[in-house]
This record gives C-alpha cells, sequence and structure tokens, in this order.
C-alpha cells in the first residue's frame, strides 16, 4: 500500500455489515481497512497497535455507544477523524455526534460513490454530511441556541439581500431546485450564489452555513 494511504477501522457489531464495507473498500488503491471492531474494547485495543487515519463507526453498539466512542477517540486520539454510518437518523443523535467531535455521518444505505467521497472528504480535513442532514442539523442547533448555548461559529462579513435568502432556504433544508422555484431563478444560479457564499465567508460545508444563519439571527428562533 502506498504511503499515503487513508488507513480505516470499521466499527460495527454485525459482522454482515462490516464484511459488506469492506467488500466496497477492498478495491479502492487510496484506502485500506486495517482493522475491525465489535464494540469499544475491541477497538482501543486495536488503536494500541494500528496507525490509524479514520473510523467508520456505528452509533448503536454493544457496551459504550458510538457516540461515547466518537468522544473519546476525539480527545484521546485527535488525529483520527471519524464518520458515523448509522441508520439511526434521529435529530438528537446527529446532534450529539457533532457534539462528539465527528467529522462526517451517513445512513447505512449510502451508496458506494458517496461513501469514498465522505471518506477522501473528510481525510482531506472536510466535513462530510449526508444531504438529508441539514435540515435536522439545523433543528437541532436551534433548539441549542434555545437552552441558552452559543455556537462557536463566528462572522461579521455583510451578505448581500439575495445571499441572506440563499442562506436561509439552504437552512431550511431546500434543495437547489426548491431554492430556485421560491427565488423564481435557475438552480445553476442558486449554485453559483452559494459558492460565492462559501467563499465570501470562508465556509466549508453546508453545515457552516447553518451555523452562520443561526448565528447572525438570518433565521429567527
Amino acid at each position: 500500500m502506498l504511503s499515503d494511504t487513508i488507513k480505516i477501522i470499521l466499527v460495527d457489531d454485525h459482522n454482515i455489515v462490516r464484511d459488506g464495507i469492506n467488500a466496497l473498500l477492498m478495491l479502492e488503491n487510496d484506502i485500506e481497512v486495517v482493522g475491525e471492531a465489535a464494540n469499544a474494547d475491541e477497538l482501543y485495543s486495536l488503536l494500541k497497535t494500528l496507525k490509524v487515519n479514520l473510523l467508520l463507526l456505528d452509533i448503536i453498539m454493544p457496551g459504550k455507544s458510538g457516540i461515547e466512542i466518537a468522544e473519546e477517540v476525539n480527545n484521546n486520539f485527535p488525529d483520527i477523524k471519524i464518520i458515523i454510518l448509522s441508520s439511526d437518523l434521529g435529530e438528537n443523535s446527529i446532534f450529539q455526534a457533532i457534539h462528539a467531535g465527528i467529522a462526517g455521518y451517513l445512513p447505512k444505505d449510502v451508496k458506494k460513490q458517496e461513501l469514498l467521497d465522505a471518506i477522501r472528504q473528510v481525510s482531506a480535513d472536510k466535513e462530510y454530511y449526508s444531504d438529508a442532514i441539514p435540515t435536522t442539523i439545523f433543528k437541532n442547533y436551534k433548539a441549542f441556541a434555545q437552552a441558552g448555548k452559543k455556537s462557536k461559529f463566528e462572522s461579521t462579513i455583510a451578505l448581500t439581500e439575495r445571499e441572506k435568502e440563499i442562506v436561509y432556504w439552504f437552512a431550511e433544508g431546500l434543495s437547489y431546485k426548491e431554492i430556485a422555484a421560491k427565488l423564481f431563478i435557475s438552480p445553476r444560479t442558486v449554485e453559483s450564489h452559494k459558492n460565492n457564499i462559501m467563499e465570501k465567508l470562508g465556509l466549508k460545508t453546508t453545515v457552516d452555513m447553518i451555523k452562520y444563519a443561526i448565528k447572525s439571527g438570518l433565521v429567527k428562533l
């Protein structure tokens, strides 16, 4: 394997799930599954001896949950990236996972190419969330803010009125086509606006945009 290969541990208590993911990844030249664990104890035993870049981690696990594991790994092995791969798409689980330090969240029925994209983006110090996630994250950050917490996201850069509209509708979970229909513009124009917004604010992900919408008051709590 090449020295810059993304080395992964699969953490899931179902053998058949790990076998399936292994089969999807084994032909990729830049990705190597170096270990498998069915629980926290097995994972920590592997982490003592293996050099690892990324964990693919389920939430529903025997003993410690994936959330607890993510928190511990983030505290003790901060260089290891974590992607949650779970059938649990509940708002509270996603919210807790983000605050445990994960960098990606995917449903278990994710397609191969999206899984590969997520692994490569997260390994490159980016975040990756399934297209179904942004609305859920928004709702939870809203609840978090209402509880008196403050987002760490800060920005004082001004947006145009149209850009604010774009940010608002993305925060509401609308797709490019749906936003285009709302604003009577083309999906390509929506994409162009989004790219400009991301560049102007120095954002990397839609999640960051949602945090901006909440922090800046574009979305009323």
